[in-house]
């Protein structure tokens, strides 16, 4: 598939400003310039923030109401139950506000819906139960903003409910005694893309401010809040990216038992952005995915060490299912697609003997794959439920919008979908779908490779690239840097993995510089040696029998003109 190679537009009176500046090279200035960091104030926030870089909590919406609300509930040890999602940003929200009013003296309670029998956010069977056990207060965390009919049918039932979310509300908000969500249209909160556990982490530091608590009270779950918010993907800048950068230094030393033992269990020697995102991270969504969502909530709350390895021992079994039922799945997938499928404007596949918990997973592959949306249903009985993820340029949820004649429901955002179709409608829906895709003339879409800086020999050196660490936790809006190398020499390249991916020595006069390219395996048969190339990647430190060499990875490559 060919790729669209884009470049930062360069002011190299700004980089040199920058260079001066803050003592850095040539490279990391260029990079920190491609991020439209306009004043020193805001670079030195980036690069090295501090705990009075976070933004003031009661410029939130109904913080203050909240807060008191909570308070009272705290002096008069109140039944008070925290309702939050299955994933890692509901778990760690859920984790963090219930050890927070446990030290406070409040135990908490928690409930949390099985994805796989009630799915996501408040259902009123839940508030029933939560009812008929006498609880006084209901606090949502990463979810509620949407329950509009839920939170009055609690009213009615008397139940108090404090919503805090993250998630975009509709034009009509929950009538509960608050609604903490910075994406209100109200909002003055400077940073509104904080996930739910940032918000969270903004409602706790608010109940210490007023109740004249020292920092520490609410810093030191900073190693959970950034867990949360690396595996959220939201945007790591401004507020988000103080959290994850002390966040980070916080998980290296954490004190909680469950994170650390997990740590252990996963054997990363880097505790970084990747860490999480690909070490923790999918293994708390696997229990999640599999039905199994208190578990990974007990890992974090557990003090004994030996319950925490049982359950990390149990959440490493959960993701390997969740690996190979994920892994059947696409093959499946993929052999429809061949067949036909993806000569269509969209993918659009239904099957009985799909997952629901795991085919959004499977969704976001086939999109790599081939770059069109798709759209995945399990069904079971009548229903269907299923995800869809889509491509730049072609907005997925307002597509739905427009095609939901045969729906039954659909929510998310321009990029990622969750649906619920019958299986007599199905049909109707897929043909009126691929119509409005067709109709969307989006077959000219390509991926956009966004290219950071050229680079030459000069750069190649690990002082250079390990410079580049400045620029952690890489995540959403800020993703590692990629560089694009021109005129190399193919030294050698062959296919591994059973031709999986690509393995490349190359040369720049007498510098051989090693390259990997992850999924590009098919292009072992498509370039020859010493044959001349243009290359885009990142650049990372290879370290083998105690040398260190610098490595390209790769994201894609084209013969030199």
């Amino acid at each position: 598939m060919n790729k669209k190679w884009e470049y930062y537009d360069k002011n190299e009176e700004i980089i040199k400003k920058i260079q001066e500046d803050f003592k850095v090279s040539h490279l990391l200035a260029n990079i920190i310039a491609n991020k439209g960091l306009k004043t020193k104030e805001e670079i030195e926030v980036f690069l090295n923030p501090t705990r009075n870089d976070f933004h003031d909590p009661y410029l939130m919406p109904d913080m203050e109401k909240a807060v008191n609300r909570i308070i009272k509930a705290i002096e008069n040890k109140e039944k008070v139950i925290i309702y939050g999602d299955y994933d890692v940003d509901g778990i760690t929200s859920i984790t963090v506000l219930k050890k927070f009013l446990a030290d406070r003296g409040l135990q908490a309670d928690q409930y949390i819906p099985n994805r796989l029998d009630e799915g996501y956010g408040l259902n009123k069977a839940a508030i029933e139960k939560i009812v008929s056990e006498k609880y006084d207060l209901m606090i949502t965390v990463d979810c509620g903003i949407s329950g509009i009919e839920e939170v009055e049918y609690a009213n009615s039932l008397g139940l108090e409910t404090i919503v805090t979310d993250h998630h975009e509300p509709s034009d009509v908000l929950p009538k509960a005694l608050a609604v903490v969500d910075a994406k209100r249209k109200d909002n003055k909160y400077p940073c509104n893309q904080l996930a739910g556990v940032g918000v969270v982490f903004k409602l706790i530091q608010a109940i210490s401010q007023k109740l004249n608590l020292d920092a520490k009270e609410y810093l030191k779950f900073l190693d959970i809040v950034c867990v949360g918010t690396i595996s959220d993907i939201v945007p790591l800048v401004d507020e988000n990216r103080v959290i994850a950068k002390l966040g980070l230094k916080l998980v290296e030393v954490t004190r909680n038992i469950g994170l650390k033992t997990l740590l252990n269990q996963i054997g990363y020697k880097k505790i970084d952005s990747s860490a999480i995102s690909f070490g923790i991270a999918p293994r708390i969504n696997a229990c999640g995915r599999m039905g199994h969502e208190i578990e990974a909530l007990d890992l974090f709350l557990t003090e004994d060490e030996a319950e925490a390895k049982k359950i990390a021992q149990r959440l490493n079994e959960y993701n390997k299912q969740r690996q190979d039922i994920e892994k059947r799945i696409y093959t499946e997938v993929l052999e429809m697609a061949e067949k036909g499928e993806k000569e269509k404007p969209a993918i659009v596949l239904a099957d009985e003997n799909w997952h629901h918990g795991v085919i959004g997973i499977v969704a976001s592959k086939i999109t790599d794959m081939y770059y069109k949306p798709s759209i995945l249903i399990c069904f079971e009985e009548d229903m269907g439920k299923g995800s869809g993820r889509s491509v730049q340029g072609f907005d997925l949820y307002d597509a739905l919008s427009k095609c939901d004649e045969h729906i039954e429901k659909f929510g998310g955002h321009s990029m990622a979908i969750g649906i619920g179709v019958s299986r007599e409608e199905f049909p109707k829906f897929k043909e009126q779908f691929l119509k409005y895709a067709e109709n969307a003339d989006i077959k000219d879409l390509v991926p956009i490779i966004k290219i950071d800086s050229e680079i030459t020999i000069k750069d190649m050196q690990t002082d250079i690239v390990k410079e580049l660490d400045k620029l952690e936790p890489y995540g959403e809006a800020n993703k590692m840097p990629v560089f694009m190398y021109r005129n190399l020499k193919i030294d050698s390249i062959r296919a591994l993995s059973e031709g999986k991916h690509l393995k490349l020595t190359l040369k720049d006069d007498n510098l051989v510089i090693d390259a990997i390219g992850f999924n590009m395996g098919h292009l072992a048969e498509e370039y020859l040696l010493g044959d001349k190339i243009d290359v885009v990647g990142s650049l990372e430190i290879n370290s083998f029998n105690n040398r260190e060499t610098v490595q390209i990875n790769l994201k894609d490559i084209r013969k030199s003109y």
